[in-house]
């Protein structure tokens, strides 16, 4: 089924990636306050979608993540067009241990915020492969630091607006001091966690390429 170690390596990436995008899309609803600042649950799987990016960058190039930037975006799509059926299919009265109503408040997405999400994702992560390689043309193997999170820094910056500015702002669902507001305090808090997973990074290096080189069948 895998010809060699590194295709296993890119499915276990594959999976991880797609997996926390997809979830992060669905929890997305949900909103948080820290302090005085606003934002979506759904950024909390995103720490492992940067990693996973800078991972399958470094190992299978720019197409690597094209390719599988749009698989996932298809398949967010998919995950909202089985919901929005399971919201138009009525819950069994008196027997469902969830009613329509429930799904409908905890599922139920307009369709502003799905192609805000769609589009945010995939402008994100095409912009992020391009400045990943810029750096990785200039710096050669060295500094996997500037990198991966010169990547995260200019690709979250467009992510964190363009997914407000179509889901909210667009439609009037917020003003713009809200939507700016917003928009700043959920990129600072990807940013943040971004240089936090620096480490991570280089133990994620460590370990792909103690498994490519060991002697560990396929």
């Amino acid at each position: 089924m895998f010809k060699s170690k590194k295709d296993i390596v890119f499915v276990i990436l594959a999976g991880i990636f797609i997996t926390n995008a997809v979830v992060a899309e669905l929890i997305g609803g949900k909103l948080i306050q820290i302090g005085p600042f606003l934002m979506s649950i759904g950024i909390l799987p995103w720490p492992i979608v940067f990693l996973t990016t800078d991972l399958i960058n470094e190992y299978f190039g720019e197409k690597g993540v094209r390719r599988l930037s749009i698989l996932t975006a298809c398949l967010i799509a998919y995950a909202f067009i089985i919901l929005l059926l399971g919201i138009a299919i009525p819950a069994a009265k008196g027997i469902s241990p969830v009613s329509d109503e429930q799904f409908q408040a905890v599922f139920g997405q307009s369709m502003w915020i799905i192609v805000g999400s769609i589009i945010a994702f995939l402008v994100s992560q095409l912009i992020d492969v391009t400045v990943f390689w810029f750096f990785k043309n200039k710096t050669g193997d060295t500094k996997i630091w500037l990198r991966a999170t010169g990547s995260t820094v200019v690709s979250q910056l467009f992510d964190s607006f363009i997914v407000l500015g179509i889901a909210f702002w667009l439609p009037g669902k917020i003003d713009f001091e809200t939507f700016m507001g917003s928009a700043l305090t959920g990129y600072t808090f990807k940013l943040g966690i971004a240089i936090l997973l620096t480490p991570l990074i280089y133990l994620g290096h460590r370990i792909i390429k103690n498994y490519l080189d060991s002697d560990l069948p396929a």
